[in-house]
């Protein structure tokens, strides 16, 4: 009786392990589903908020480009009324830097794109979503798109996120007045992550 007890003790030890490795390789495959989605909709979210802040102090007259890289949040101070693509009415009440880095996922600036329905924040072009999808190439933006269709289509949501958020230029942001944020200082300034 003894011995048929120890031969169940090396398949009981193994079924065990290749359980618990099992489960890992299970949890990692779903973490890096979920993890970079959560980071692109915050990314966007903080980015939203920094632009409400600025429309609020120093107010955005608009944007040079269609597609404008966002790396400009970092500069402490300029000349004129332009800051990287950025077009303020108000330069001098400028607050910045706003960032510490630029903020990149896969190693792609995110981006303020104009579209039919106004500014918004995207990862940029070349970013491969989990949902498939790649930025610039199966999602294309450009002046006549509709980005709040886009994201009803899903195609710029995930896991009921949103992968998008729209400038609100002249308003107060939504996400900002949902997250309760207060306005940024130097002093209170967001670490965008690299994924």
């Amino acid at each position: 009786m003894q011995s048929t007890k120890k031969n169940l003790w090396p398949y009981v030890t193994s079924f065990f392990f290749l359980s618990l490795l099992g489960a890992s390789i299970y949890w990692w495959m779903y973490q890096n589903r979920v993890y970079p989605d959560h980071l692109i909709a915050q990314t966007v979210d903080d980015l939203a908020c920094i632009f409400a802040t600025i429309d609020a102090t120093a107010g955005i007259a608009g944007f040079e480009h269609d597609h404008n890289h966002i790396d400009f949040l970092t500069v402490k101070s300029f000349l004129g009324s332009e800051v990287g693509p950025m077009n303020l009415i108000h330069p001098k009440k400028w607050a910045g830097p706003y960032l510490h880095d630029n903020p990149t996922f896969q190693e792609k600036l995110y981006q303020v794109v104009k579209a039919k329905d106004g500014y918004w924040v995207l990862p940029g072009q070349g970013v491969a979503l989990t949902n498939g999808s790649v930025i610039g190439t199966d999602i294309i933006i450009s002046p006549a798109s509709d980005v709040a269709k886009l994201m009803q289509t899903g195609l710029l949501m995930a896991n009921d996120k949103p992968l998008a958020q729209k400038i609100m230029i002249g308003g107060k942001s939504e996400i900002c007045i949902k997250k309760k944020l207060q306005v940024f200082s130097p002093e209170v300034v967001i670490q965008a992550s690299e994924y």
